[in-house]
């Protein structure tokens, strides 16, 4: 079967996407990811052949930001989320039908596209051929989420494509979140497609003395992902945790002007990156803004979370992972060095959120892995 995965290009779209593309790479299929060009290294490094899709979200909203007359920053939210809503309603979704347009003449046998790249399922259904989406967590509102499926209807209008964005086109959709914290909504009109979120990295080492550390000493991971460089976030937390009897390592991330952190104390490791999949069985802790991948990989890990929710849907999956016992949450003013301690003191010796972690790593660990869900593909197209 010759299959094209297709994805935005940032890592919270496509990286949830590579576990299935390289299962199905190593099943003897013909298997391709499509994306945004500068992304493609990253894909590439997978052993996946790439091809050009788009551009990135960042690109788009320069693009679109750079329109704005003044200060972008000055922008009120409800501009902003219409912003949003044209990126991921429009302007993403039309580059990526036009070069797919080419790829597909060649009529591939299947279409596996990111949730939020409409532009894959635009492209795969003019084209006539058989797609799914594949979604990289928790289904779930937002802030800009009605723009964003505003748009999308009236782009899908355009291009004559039916259906609505929340139910795939009609697609089947991989799911990677585990049932007992997915949207009840979802569950009840989605064809899905159950598939144990698998954790991808960039190929890497992990930072010296991680891999045979002292395991009675507790070790937290503090990351904001790669989009929020919140410096004032980071340094609470790191002052919260470091007042604990444990370790932290700290992921930067690439926005992060890390000198603006100043000293940090002795039990405290600044890393502008890591192999977070690697990563998650060596810890005891996860704190976080709350992206889904983090989260669906803690999740598996059966590791307790402490949410800093920065926006998009990382409000709901801290709701979601608190309602389930495995987590706990700071948003906005309570988000203290000392709640920070309180929160992560807890989450460490509470033997219910243990016992909570353990249950839903235990489900996670139940779902079909990607090379099992390869094997089924016949019976869904």
């Amino acid at each position: 079967m010759r299959m094209i995965f297709t994805a935005l290009g940032g890592y919270g779209h496509a990286f949830p996407l590579i576990p299935l593309a390289v299962a199905a790479r190593d099943a003897g299929h013909d298997v391709s990811f499509a994306t945004a060009a500068s992304f493609l290294p990253n894909i590439e490094r997978a052993g996946i052949t790439g091809l050009r899709a788009g551009i990135t979200p960042q690109e788009a909203f320069i693009e679109e930001l750079n329109k704005v007359d003044g200060d972008p920053r000055g922008l009120p939210p409800d501009a902003l989320h219409q912003i949003t809503g044209r990126v991921f309603g429009e302007i993403l979704p039309r580059a990526v039908v036009a070069d797919l347009e080419p790829v597909l003449a060649e009529r591939p046998d299947l279409v596996i596209y990111e949730t939020m790249n409409a532009g894959g399922a635009f492209a795969a259904k003019l084209a006539g051929i058989p797609s799914a989406s594949h979604n990289f967590g928790r289904v779930a509102e937002y802030d800009s989420g009605k723009e964003i499926r505003e748009q999308v209807r009236a782009t899908a209008a355009t291009f004559g494509v039916e259906g609505e964005l929340e139910t795939a086109f009609g697609d089947p959709v991989f799911d990677i979140c585990p049932e007992s914290v997915q949207s009840q909504e979802f569950l009840a009109t989605a064809k899905r497609i159950p598939l144990r979120p698998t954790g991808w990295s960039t190929p890497g080492d992990l930072p010296a003395g991680i891999a045979d550390r002292d395991r009675s000493r507790p070790l937290a991971y503090l990351t904001l992902g790669t989009q929020y460089g919140n410096t004032d976030v980071l340094t609470a937390a790191i002052t919260g945790l470091a007042a604990l009897d444990l370790d932290v390592l700290v992921a930067t991330g690439p926005t992060v002007e890390v000198e603006l952190l100043g000293d940090v104390p002795g039990n405290v490791r600044l890393e502008r990156w890591v192999p977070q999949s690697e990563l998650l069985p060596h810890l005891d802790l996860v704190v976080h803004h709350g992206g889904s991948g983090t989260t669906m990989g803690a999740f598996g890990a059966g590791l307790p979370q402490l949410f800093l929710p920065q926006g998009a849907d990382q409000l709901a999956n801290a709701e979601a992972s608190v309602k389930a016992g495995v987590a706990a949450q700071l948003v906005d003013e309570e988000l203290t060095a000392e709640a920070v301690t309180e929160k992560a003191r807890t989450l460490l010796t509470d033997t219910a959120v243990r016992d909570a972690t353990r249950a839903l790593a235990k489900e996670v660990a139940a779902m079909p892995a990607p090379a099992e869900v390869v094997t089924t593909l016949p019976d869904y197209f």
